[in-house]
């Protein structure tokens, strides 16, 4: 995916995906909820609060500068990288499997914002992107930590535990 953009398209997409994130995250909480998968549960609102963390932030960054109304098929993507699949919409999943679809969501989003920092002709936008990408990578990071301390699933799930994409 190319992110060739203004400072202000880019941190409109930026934005956007921290929200849509926040917003599935927040989804998967009440429908774990909804299942008495309390301890899922947990680790989904922690997503979400994480995601509108990080949101805020870039949105303090923005400061007084105009940013545009991007329409849904304005987008440079399909579905916002930080959002996942339907592989997070299964009520039986442990609080081993929601920390790693939340590190796949977060490897997806540094991935993004380091094509956006490749691609940049603004030396703003690829400073920006460059940075976002290493708070993405940190967020993987401590995912990782996280899931080193969560009891691995008993029964195997949708894919191998063990398998992880490096950072």
């Amino acid at each position: 995916m190319t992110m060739r953009a203004t400072l202000p398209e880019f941190l409109a997409h930026a934005i956007a995906m921290e929200q849509e994130a926040a917003d599935r995250y927040l989804e998967l909480a009440d429908m774990m909820e909804a299942h008495h998968n309390d301890a899922v549960s947990a680790v989904f609102r922690d997503m979400c609060r994480y995601s509108e963390m990080h949101r805020d932030s870039i949105r303090a960054r923005v400061g007084a500068l105009a940013l545009p109304k991007l329409r849904a098929w304005e987008y440079r993507w399909r579905t916002p990288p930080e959002v996942g699949g339907e592989e997070g919409f299964d009520y039986l999943m442990e609080p081993y499997h929601a920390l790693r679809y939340a590190r796949s969501n977060e490897m997806r989003s540094m991935k993004f914002y380091r094509a956006a920092a490749a691609d940049a002709q603004d030396a703003e936008l690829r400073r920006l992107a460059g940075e976002f990408a290493e708070e993405e990578k940190e967020h993987v990071l401590a995912l990782d930590a996280w899931l080193a301390r969560t009891p691995r699933p008993s029964a195997p799930f949708a894919e191998d535990p063990e398998a992880v994409e490096p950072v």
